[in-house]
């Protein structure tokens, strides 16, 4: 294949793949700045180190706020009624995070699955129902779709 060829071949995959490739990365960088934003408030504040519980509420609310508009302005670039989309956004981690709560026990007592295993399974299977939920629902109304 001639370097034009291979150039075209690649280019045409990108094409096709590139809001699904867009989502991967940003997902990488959601996940880095969640990991990251608990950790440095407990650091950084006397405060929230004593109440850990409140630092964490704020941090997983300042993270999916995060996420949600690194999805809207990076991946699905919408432009249209941010508080439908980011309603309809935040409910499908409501949705998800009751699930988990539900299927993890479950999956450790019952199946006798290791909860490190499980949550990696769980996360998995969230991270494809979310780019599908997201393209579809969230997003995928501003694209007429």
């Amino acid at each position: 294949m001639s370097t034009g060829g291979v150039r075209g071949w690649l280019t045409a995959r990108w094409q096709r793949h590139e809001k699904l490739l867009r989502f991967l990365v940003v997902g990488g960088i959601n996940t880095v700045f969640g990991l990251s934003l608990y950790p440095a408030m407990l650091y950084f504040s006397a405060t929230l180190h004593r109440h850990y519980m409140i630092a964490l509420g704020v941090a997983q609310v300042v993270s999916l706020c995060f996420a949600f508009m690194m999805y809207k302005l990076a991946v699905f670039r919408t432009r249209s009624n941010v508080a439908r989309e980011a309603g309809t956004f935040l409910s499908f981690y409501a949705v998800t995070y009751a699930i988990n709560w539900l299927v993890l026990p479950l999956l450790v007592e019952r199946a006798q699955v290791s909860p490190s295993l499980a949550q990696v399974g769980f996360t998995v299977v969230t991270v494809l129902a979310s780019y599908i939920w997201h393209n579809r629902v969230t997003f995928g109304a501003a694209r007429g779709r």
